[in-house]
C-alpha cells in the first residue's frame, strides 16, 4: 500500500463546509469540526483503513471514494484528538506513518484578473459551490495527490473573504477554482501554497 495524501483539517471553514456538504454521500461535516483527507493506492485498500478507523475512534465519514487506482476518505470530528486517533488506527496496521506520504506537488498556479462574463457563465455551471461573477479575478490550482486540494481550499479561506467555487480533492490530481477581488485572491493564493509547500513528506517528483 502507498500512502499518497495524508492532512488534517484543524478547523473546517464555513464555505469549505458547505461545499462538502453538497458532494458528501456520507455523513455530513459541519463547521469549525476537525477533518482528515487520506488517500492510498490502491484504491480497494481504502476498505479496510476506514473500517479500522471507524471502530477505533467516533469520527464520521464524509466521503469514501473508491477507484482503481487511488481510494480516499474524509472524516471528521467535534473532536481534534479523535481524528488524529483515527489516522493512527488506519496506518499502523500497514506500518505507515505520516510522514510516509507523498509531499504536495503544484502541478499549475493560475490567477486571471478581469475574467469575461461569457467565462464566468461557463465556470459557474460546472461548481457545485459559491458563484463568479464578471470582472471578477479568478484562481485555479492544480495539486498532487489530489487530497491536498482540501488543506489549499481550508487554508486559503481562513486567510481571505473569497468565493470556493469547486474543490476535486480525488482522482489522479486535485483541483481547486476560487473567486473574489483581485487582492482578496492574492492573499488566499499565499495561504494556499503556502501551507502545500510547508507539508512535508516523500519527494514527489
Amino acid at each position: 500500500m502507498e500512502l499518497r495524501a495524508y492532512t488534517v483539517l484543524d478547523s473546517l471553514q464555513p464555505q469549505l463546509v458547505g461545499f462538502l456538504q453538497t458532494v458528501s454521500q456520507g455523513f455530513m461535516p459541519m463547521e469549525r469540526q476537525a477533518s482528515l483527507f487520506l488517500e492510498i493506492a490502491p484504491g480497494m485498500a481504502i476498505n479496510r483503513l476506514t473500517d479500522a478507523a471507524l471502530k477505533a475512534t467516533t469520527c464520521q465519514p464524509g466521503m469514501q471514494i473508491v477507484e482503481r487506482a487511488y481510494g480516499m476518505v474524509e472524516l471528521h470530528d467535534d473532536d481534534q484528538g479523535q481524528v488524529r486517533a483515527a489516522g493512527r488506527a488506519m496506518l499502523e496496521p500497514v506500518g505507515a506513518n505520516p510522514t510516509d506520504r507523498l509531499s504536495p506537488r503544484i502541478v499549475s498556479s493560475q490567477i486571471i484578473t478581469g475574467i469575461d462574463g461569457h467565462q464566468s457563465q461557463l465556470i459557474n455551471r460546472m461548481r457545485h459551490g459559491d458563484m463568479i461573477t464578471a470582472g471578477q479575478t479568478l484562481y485555479i490550482l492544480e495539486v498532487h495527490p489530489a487530497g491536498y486540494a482540501a488543506l489549499a481550499a481550508n487554508e486559503a479561506e481562513k486567510a481571505s473573504p473569497i468565493q470556493l467555487l469547486e474543490v476535486i480533492a480525488f482522482g489522479a490530481f486535485g483541483r481547486l477554482w476560487l473567486g473574489g477581488g483581485e487582492a482578496e485572491i492574492a492573499e488566499a493564493v499565499r495561504a494556499a501554497e503556502h501551507a502545500l509547500t510547508s507539508l512535508t513528506g516523500r519527494e514527489n517528483r
